[in-house]
């Protein structure tokens, strides 16, 4: 069987609103593995991976990073990507990941982030993450993490963590190379900010960052992200 070149690792969870469409606009590029991680869904959302026929596997109570992982051990790609269900990838997202990789000195990458919705409050929240990115090289999960698969294996994956696996699997692998920002946009889901607000929903997230760097524990930071009715 021919090895494929980039496996794309999708973790869900009762994500049944955005999956389907997510698959289906994967599913027109050949040269890439899909691969759905379902974490214990209650809604439909394993019923209509399975109507598109990508490959779903279940692992229950690992959080993102147990299912990213899970992922991870099954795919046949050079490179993986992870890629939240919401979060739609430019149109020529395979060759720029492929030549991002063959940069010097380059161990993985990410895109630039823009947020569904109107709310000029979100071309700021655009901006801030811009920063963020390029300067820090600190890119977050919704902006579609990618790495060989050589390299992921080295780094020895996602940290076993409730939350923030993203941001410390990040901090990390930098360590052992750059981390480079894709010259393209994927387009993520306003629904976080929506839901309580750009600014409240933006001091959350910095608040979570401060609570890392003091050394509170991950399950305390997880505990307040969801007390503050996140998903």
């Amino acid at each position: 069987m021919t090895r494929c070149i980039i496996s794309i690792i999708i973790p869900v969870l009762n994500e049944a609103a955005f999956i389907k469409p997510t698959l289906m606009r994967l599913q027109q590029h050949s040269e890439v593995e899909i691969i759905v991680v379902d974490g214990g869904s209650q809604d439909n959302t394993v019923a209509l991976v399975e109507q598109t026929g990508v490959k779903v596997i279940t692992v229950l109570g690992k959080g993102r990073a147990g299912q990213m992982n899970a992922g991870a051990n099954i795919a046949r790609g050079n490179i993986l990507l992870f890629l939240h269900a919401d979060t739609q990838l430019p149109p020529d997202f395979a060759e720029l990941v492929i030549q991002t990789l063959k940069q010097p000195r380059t161990i993985a990458g990410a895109f630039k982030l823009a947020i569904d919705g109107a709310n000029r409050s979100l071309r700021w929240v655009e901006i801030i993450v811009e920063m963020r990115s390029r300067l820090l090289s600190l890119p977050y999960g919704d902006q579609a993490i990618f790495i060989s698969q050589a390299a992921f294996i080295e780094s020895g994956g996602f940290a076993d963590l409730p939350i923030m696996e993203d941001f410390e699997f990040v901090r990390r692998i930098k360590r052992q190379g750059r981390i480079a920002i894709v010259p393209a946009t994927v387009v993520t889901s306003g629904r976080r900010w929506h839901k309580l607000g750009v600014w409240q929903t933006t001091l959350i997230n910095q608040l979570m960052i401060a609570g890392f760097y003091l050394g509170i524990s991950p399950a305390k930071l997880a505990n307040f992200y969801r007390s503050r009715g996140k998903s």
